[in-house]
C-alpha cells in the first residue's frame, strides 16, 4: 500500500504540494484495499461469510483545513492479492489485505496526531492520498502521478530547481524491488523518498538513489543478526531457500558472502518459485517445491534460512506439511517473520521451531484502538475535520481484530517515524515557532536537505539518518508461539546494529524431545586441543585429531594445524597452550647433594689438617720424601678443588660454569702431574741416576719436575681454553629425553665430548704415574709409594671411565650428581690415599721419620741390589 504526503492547498487559494507518503504492501495477508482507478484486476472485494457486509466508498482525495491554513494531504491506494477472504463494499468488491490496512492506519494515525499537535507544524494541517501498487505491478504509474503537477502533466525542463510536483515526499514502497523502480524516477527530481521496510543494501548507493532514505536497518544488519543467532546456538550446517526475485537473490548472496570462509557452511541453496498476486501455482512450480522439500528431508542440516516474500511460502509450507517434514529450525527473514497468515496455517507448528528477524516492537499509544475503530456516524465533510474515516467497509468482528493484533506494531513504527521525519523536516524548513510557520513555497530538494538533518526523539527512540540514509533501529529475534494467542510472536533476543551483537537471549521453547536445542552441524565440534582435518569441500565438515605432545592448538591463528611449543615449553596431548618446562639442576635440599657436600667438607677438613701436619713437619724426611715443597702445591690445589664443589649445586651461571670447566680441571691436573712427576723422580734417583748420570744431573740442576709440571699445566690451560671457545661459558638448556617436561640446564651443550676432551690428559697422566709407581715397587719402604700412587691413579682412571660410560646411558640431573660424586671421590683418593698414610706415619710412628731410619732403609736397598 502506498501513502503519500501531499499539499492540497496554499494560502490565498493557491495550491502547494508540501509532502507525500507512499506505503506499498507486498506481503500476503488476508485483506487488501484496492481502488478501481489505479489497480487492474477484479473489482470485487470478498470477506468471510461470517463477516458483516459494510458499505465502503473509497475517497481518492481527503483534505481538511481552511483557506487561511496551509494544507497537506496523503494520497493512498492499496494493492490487491488473491485470497479467500473478501469483503463486499456496495456495488463493487475489493480484496482486503490486513497488513496493508495496518500500515495505512499507522500513516493516518501519525497524520492526525501531528495535526492535533500544536507544537509541530502549527497552523499547518496534513492530509493524505493512498495509491495501491498491486504488489509489484503498479509502480511506474504512481511515480509519474506524484511527479506531475496538478494538470497531470510532467514538463520537460533543463533545470527543475524551481519545479513543484504534485508531492514533495514519498513514503514507501515496501519491498526493495519496487523501491528501486520508484527511486529511479524520484531521484531525478530529488524528491524525498522514505521506505519503511525495504532492506536491500543496493539502496545505500547514494549515487543511484540520492533521494532515498530508510527507517529500517539495512539487510546487512538483518543477516548479521541471523549469523549471530546461529553462532550462539552453534549451528554451522544450514540450508538456504531464496525466492527467485531480487529480494531473495540479493539476500542469499549477502548471506553467502558473510559466511564465506567462516564457521557456518551452507549445505545447499535452492530457489523457491515466486508467485504473483491472483496467480495459481503451476505444475512445474509444484514439482519444484516437492523436490526442494525432499532435499530438505535428506539433508543433515536442520536449520533452514528462508529469504522470500510471504506469497511464495504458503504453498511451500503446505508441501512441507504434506511430506511431514519435522524437527527443523526455520529462520525467517523480515518479509515473513511476523506474518499472521502463515502463522495460522493449520499444523504448521509440527514442522519445527520458527525464529524470525524483525524490527523492534515499539508500542504506539492509542494506535491499537485507532486502527480497529468503526466509522463515524453521519456523512463526513471533506473540509471540516482532519480525522477522516476511510475504512467504512471494514467491520470490527472478532476475526478482523485478531488478525490486526497478530500483525503487531513493529513495522508500523517505521511508517509512523517516517511521517514524523517528514513533519520535522517541514517544521524546520518553514521556520516554524510555537504558534506559526513561514508562508513559502517548498521545493523537494530543500525538504530532502532538511530530512537528512532531522534528529528528534519519538517514543523514547532517537530518530536520525546515518550517512547511508538509514535509521539504526534495533532488531528483535522472535519465536512463533501457538499457545499464546495474545502474543504469538514472542521476543527472545534483541540485536543492536551499532554494537553488532545479540543480547538478552531468553529461553526458547524448542519443538524437540525434552526441549533440547536442535543440533545442526556437519561435524561435531572438536574438543579442546584437537585440530580439524577437512573432509570434502566444506570447512564445517572435518575430522578431529588430537594434537601430539609438544604441540598445541591456537584456534585464533590456525585451527587446522597444531603448532610446536617453544624450546623451553612443553605440552601434553590435546592441549591449547604450552607450559614452561621445569628447569632441572642439582639443588641443596636433595639428599644426594647433602651426602656429597658432607664428603666434600670431610675431604676439605682432612686436607687442611694434612697441610697443617706437613707444615709442622716440613723438614722431616717423610715430608721431603713425599715431595717437599711440591706437596704444599698439591695440598693447596686440593683445597681449592674442594671449594669448587659447591658450584655444582644450583642453576649454572657464567661464573659457576667457569669454575667447573676451567678452575677445577686445571687444579686437578696439576695434582695428577705432581704425583706423576714425583713417582718419576724417585725412579730416576734409584734406577736411572747410575745409568744416565748426565741426564739425571740436568734433571736435578734445572728442576725437571717443576718444569714438567709447568709444561703439563700450560698444556692443560690450552686444552681448557679451546674447550671454552668451542662451547662458550653461557649455560644452555636441553630437553630431557626421558621426561620432556624437564629442561636440563648445563654449562656445556655437548657435555660428554667435552668431558672426554678435558680428561684425556688426566687419564694419560694417571697411566704414566701408575707405570712409574709400578717400576718403583722394589724401592726402599720409605720411598716405595707404589701402592699409594697405584691406588690413587687406578681409582681415578676407573672412576673416569665409569663416569663416561654412565653418561652415555643416562642424562639429566643424575649425571650431574654422579659427576660431582666421582669428582669428590677422586679428590679424596689423592688427599687420603696419597697423603693419608704419610700423616699416619708422622703422627703414630715418629721413630720412622728420622734421617737415620731413612739412611738405614737406603743402605739395606743398596745391599740387596749388590
Amino acid at each position: 500500500m502506498v501513502v503519500t504526503l501531499v499539499d492540497i492547498g496554499r494560502v490565498v487559494m493557491e495550491v502547494i504540494v508540501i509532502t507525500a507518503t507512499w506505503i506499498i504492501v507486498s506481503v500476503v495477508a488476508t485483506w487488501s484495499i484496492v481502488p478501481l482507478e489505479m489497480c487492474h484486476g477484479d473489482s470485487d472485494v470478498k470477506i468471510p461469510e461470517s463477516s458483516e457486509v459494510v458499505p465502503f466508498q473509497p475517497m481518492p482525495w481527503l483534505s481538511c483545513g481552511s483557506e487561511e491554513e496551509g494544507w497537506f494531504s496523503y494520497p493512498s491506494l492499496p494493492h490487491s492479492e488473491s485470497t479467500s477472504t473478501s469483503c463486499c463494499c456496495g456495488p463493487s468488491r475489493y480484496e482486503m489485505k490486513v497488513s496493508g490496512y495496518n500500515l495505512m492506519q499507522a500513516m493516518r494515525f501519525a497524520v492526525e496526531e501531528i495535526n492535533n499537535d500544536s507544537s509541530l507544524l502549527p497552523n499547518v494541517l496534513l492530509g493524505y492520498e493512498m495509491v495501491d501498487v498491486c504488489y509489484i505491478s503498479n509502480n511506474v504509474q504512481p511515480a509519474l502521478y506524484f511527479l506531475a503537477q496538478e494538470d497531470n502533466l510532467l514538463p520537460i525542463r533543463e533545470d527543475y530547481s524551481n519545479y513543484v510536483p504534485r508531492v514533495v515526499a514519498v513514503i514507501g514502497p515496501e519491498n526493495s524491488e519496487s523501491v528501486m523502480t520508484v527511486a529511479h524516477f524520484l531521484s531525478l527530481f530529488l524528491l524525498p523518498q522514505i521506505t519503511y521496510s525495504a532492506i536491500s543494501d543496493q539502496l545505500q548507493d547514494k549515487q543511484r538513489f540520492p533521494a532515498l532514505l530508510r527507517t529500517t536497518p539495512s539487510a546487512k544488519h538483518h543477516i548479521e543478526a541471523m549469523v549471530q543467532l546461529m553462532l550462539h546456538f552453534h549451528w554451522n550446517w544450514i540450508s538456504v531457500l531464496v525466492s527467485s526475485d531480487t529480494y531473495g537473490r540479493d539476500n542469499g548472496q549477502m548471506l553467502g558472502d558473510r559466511l564465506a570462509g567462516g564457521d557456518i557452511c551452507i549445505a545447499f541453496q535452492e530457489t523457491l518459485p515466486t508467485l504473483q498476486s491472483n496467480q495459481d501455482i503451476m505444475p512445474e512450480d509444484h514439482q519444484r517445491l516437492v523436490s526442494i522439500v525432499e532435499k530438505l528431508q535428506q539433508s543433515t542440516a536442520r536449520v533452514v534460512v528462508v529469504f522470500s516474500p510471504d506469497l511464495s511460502l504458503y504453498n511451500f509450507f503446505r508441501e512441507v506439511l504434506r511430506q511431514n517434514f519435522t524437527g527443523a529450525v526455520w529462520i525467517a527473514s523480515e518479509s515473513w517473520a511476523i506474518d499472521p497468515v502463515l502463522h495460522n496455517l493449520t499444523g504448521l507448528h509440527r514442522t519445527g521451531t520458527f525464529l524470525g528477524i524483525t524490527i523492534q516492537n515499539v508500542p504506539i499509544p492509542g494506535f491499537s484502538e485507532f486502527r480497529v475503530r468503526g466509522p463515524q456516524a453521519g456523512p463526513t465533510n471533506q473540509r471540516s475535520t482532519c480525522n477522516q474515516e476511510c475504512d467504512t467497509c471494514l467491520n470490527s468482528t472478532l476475526s478482523f481484530n485478531t488478525v490486526l493484533r497478530l500483525s503487531g506494531e513493529r513495522i508500523v513504527y517505521s511508517v509512523y517515524s517516517a511521517v514524523y521525519a517528514v513533519a520535522h523536516a517541514l517544521h524546520s524548513l518553514l521556520s516554524c515557532d510555537h504558534s506559526t510557520c513561514t508562508k513559502r513555497v517548498v521545493y523537494p530538494w530543500q525538504l530532502l536537505e532538511e530530512i537528512w538533518k532531522v534528529n528528534f526523539t519519538l517514543l523514547d527512540h532517537q530518530i536520525f539518518f546515518d550517512p547511508q540514509g538509514d535509521v539504526a533501529l534495533h532488531l528483535e529475534i522472535v519465536q512463533w508461539q501457538w499457545d499464546l494467542s495474545q502474543n504469538p510472536f514472542q521476543s527472545i533476543a534483541s540485536y543492536n546494529p551499532l554494537q553488532g551483537r545479540l543480547k538478552h537471549i531468553q529461553d526458547i521453547s524448542w519443538h524437540t524431545i525434552n526441549n533440547t536445542i536442535p543440533v545442526s552441524m556437519c561435524s561435531k565440534r572438536c574438543q579442546s586441543g584437537q585440530k580439524k582435518k577437512p573432509v570434502g569441500i566444506h570447512t564445517c565438515c572435518f575430522e578431529c585429531i588430537d594434537c601430539l605432545p609438544g604441540t598445541f592448538l591456537n584456534q585464533t591463528a590456525n585451527e587446522y594445524d597444531c603448532q610446536a611449543c617453544l624450546s623451553n615449553e612443553w605440552s601434553h596431548q590435546s592441549e591449547t597452550s604450552c607450559f614452561k618446562r621445569r628447569l632441572s639442576f642439582l639443588e641443596w635440599h636433595e639428599a644426594p647433594t647433602i651426602a656429597v657436600a658432607l664428603l666434600a667438607a670431610l675431604g676439605f677438613l682432612s686436607t687442611l689438617a694434612i697441610l697443617v701436619i706437613f707444615w709442622r713437619h716440613f723438614h722431616t724426611p717423610m715430608v721431603r720424601s713425599a715431595g717437599g715443597p711440591m706437596c704444599f702445591l698439591m695440598l693447596t690445589l686440593l683445597l681449592v678443588a674442594y671449594m669448587v664443589v659447591p658450584v655444582y649445586v644450583g642453576p649454572p651461571k657464567v661464573t659457576t660454569c667457569l669454575c667447573r670447566q676451567a678452575l677445577f680441571p686445571v687444579c686437578f691436573t696439576i695434582c695428577i702431574s705432581c704425583i706423576t712427576m714425583r713417582s718419576f723422580q724417585i725412579v730416576c734417583v734409584f734406577k736411572m741416576a747410575s745409568r744416565f748420570p748426565r741426564a739425571y744431573s740436568y734433571w736435578v740442576r734445572y728442576q725437571g719436575s717443576y718444569v714438567s709440571v709447568a709444561f703439563i699445566t700450560a698444556l692443560k690451560v690450552v686444552t681448557v681454553v679451546i674447550s671454552l671457545l668451542a662451547t662458550g661459558l653461557n649455560p644452555t638448556t636441553r630437553a630431557d629425553t626421558d621426561d620432556p617436561k624437564i629442561m636440563i640446564i648445563s654449562c656445556n651443550p655437548n657435555y660428554r665430548n667435552s668431558l672426554l676432551f678435558n680428561t684425556s690428559l688426566d687419564l694419560l697422566l694417571s697411566v704414566v704415574g701408575f707405570s712409574f709407581a709400578y717400576m718403583g715397587k722394589e724401592l726402599p719402604t720409605n720411598y716405595n709409594e707404589a701402592k699409594f700412587i697405584t691406588f690413587s691413579m687406578t681409582f681415578y682412571f676407573t672412576s673416569s671411565v665409569s663416569l663416561c660410560t654412565f653418561m652415555s646411558v643416562y642424562d639429566g640431573v643424575l649425571v650431574t650428581i654422579v659427576d660431582l660424586l666421582v669428582t669428590v671421590f677422586n679428590l679424596l683418593a689423592i688427599s687420603l690415599g696419597y697423603f693419608g698414610p704419610k700423616c699416619y706415619m708422622i703422627l703414630f710412628y715418629p721413630e720412622r721419620n728420622t734421617p737415620a731410619y731413612f739412611n738405614s732403609m737406603i743402605q739395606g736397598y743398596t745391599m740387596r741390589r749388590d
